[in-house]
């Protein structure tokens, strides 16, 4: 299946990426009251995303532990466990747990943050450890 662009020229069809997918289908399901099927999270993402591909979406954020499922009747319906920020978190502890030398993935990680993303990294470090200095969350208490 080809599409024209602006200038009249054909192109192949723009591919998803599977993080863009994951975050459309985890998005979808956060919207969502409790369990849902997959084919309502196929209605949700809309973009003619085919049924196999949700089911394979649903699958893979469930063995990441992102979403959970629950039999009912023949099928499955499906609940996030965790938004795309939670989602981005298990991708890093699991590259993190996947290095060969913890530290060196850790300093690696650290030295290529800007400076206020280091200056918040400080700030949950110390909050999450009850040190003084730990503002509290982002954006808390600020006026």
């Amino acid at each position: 299946m080809e599409h024209q662009d602006g200038d009249g020229t054909r192109q192949p069809p723009r591919r998803r990426g599977q993080g863009e997918l994951e975050a459309r289908v985890l998005a979808a399901l956060g919207e969502e009251t409790g369990p849902v099927t997959a084919g309502r999270v196929q209605e949700r993402i809309g973009g003619g995303i085919a049924y196999t591909t949700v089911m394979t979406i649903l699958t893979r954020l469930q063995v990441k532990g992102a979403v959970v499922r629950e039999r009912s009747g023949r099928s499955f319906r499906w609940t996030a466990v965790a938004d795309e920020a939670g989602l981005a978190a298990l991708r890093m502890r699991k590259v993190l747990d996947g290095g060969a030398d913890r530290q060196a993935v850790l300093t690696s990680f650290v030295t290529a943050l800007s400076p206020s993303d280091e200056l918040l990294l400080r700030e949950l470090l110390a909050k999450a450890s009850g040190e003084p200095g730990g503002r509290g969350a982002p954006g808390e208490g600020e006026d």
